[in-house]
């Protein structure tokens, strides 16, 4: 198990260059926002052409296509206080709000600076955090997975014995809690930390980073960024680098 872990995380910042993506869904809110040039996505199976950025829910499908320029990909915890701050900012019955200008970039996020910005657009971000406060069960699975996701024998009863309830009683709290299934809460934090191996020590094999992440091998690993990025991670260390992990 490789020592360097990422510190309470909640927001993975990176900046993808040349980006296409195939569908693909993930189980973090998604802040998309194009460096200079505007790009193509289809989300929810609606197709916007021109556009400067969006913003997403969890599980929702879509895909990219920016050939030219480059894109912010900020992928936040559903979980943290930033996820449900976001969360209260769609309509009902709302999955996307998309960006067709870097106007209206700056008047969703606050902004008054007329450059683009992608440190302003965080900072602005984590100057909204909510006071929250989930059960402490849910806070015990939560603190877990952070310093366990990389053992590979984690089932639903290794969860439900922490907290002494059912797997299904505790599946349900956590869902109501988080928006997010244990699974995919577990498989997201795996995969985060995939992404942040990638980009901070590319000199490794992303074999080994994937065993180091959970997953029992490479192809398993490819299978889940393809579900849940739209890439293979070796697209993924040749065309991004990392912005910080907040």
């Amino acid at each position: 198990m490789v020592e360097k872990q990422i510190q309470n995380p909640f927001i993975l910042a990176l900046r993808a260059y040349n980006l296409t993506v195939e569908i693909h869904h993930h189980s973090a809110y998604q802040i998309v926002l194009s460096n200079n040039s505007p790009f193509t996505s289809a989300i929810g199976g609606q197709l916007f052409e021109a556009i400067h950025g969006f913003l997403i829910k969890p599980q929702v499908p879509h895909y990219c296509i920016a050939e030219k320029g480059s894109l912010n990909v900020l992928n936040i915890e559903p979980y943290s206080n930033v996820g449900l701050e976001l969360s209260g900012r769609f309509a009902m019955g709302q999955d996307v709000i998309v960006f067709h200008s870097p106007s209206e970039i700056n008047a969703f996020f606050q902004i008054t600076n007329d450059a683009f910005d992608i440190y302003t657009i965080i900072d602005a971000l984590l100057s909204k955090l909510p006071t929250v406060h989930y059960d402490e069960r849910v806070t015990k699975i939560v603190n877990y997975i952070k310093f366990n996701y990389y053992q590979q024998s984690i089932t639903p009863q290794t969860f439900a014995d922490i907290v002494y309830l059912s797997p299904s009683r505790l599946a349900a709290l956590f869902k109501k809690q988080t928006g997010s299934s244990l699974s995919k809460y577990l498989l997201w934090t795996r995969l985060r930390q995939v992404i942040y191996l990638t980009l901070t020590e590319k000199e490794r094999s992303l074999t080994e980073i994937a065993y180091d992440a959970g997953f029992y091998d490479l192809p398993q690993l490819n299978k889940y960024m393809y579900e849940m990025f739209g890439m293979p991670p070796k697209a993924l260390k040749h065309n991004s680098d990392l912005i910080q992990v907040y």
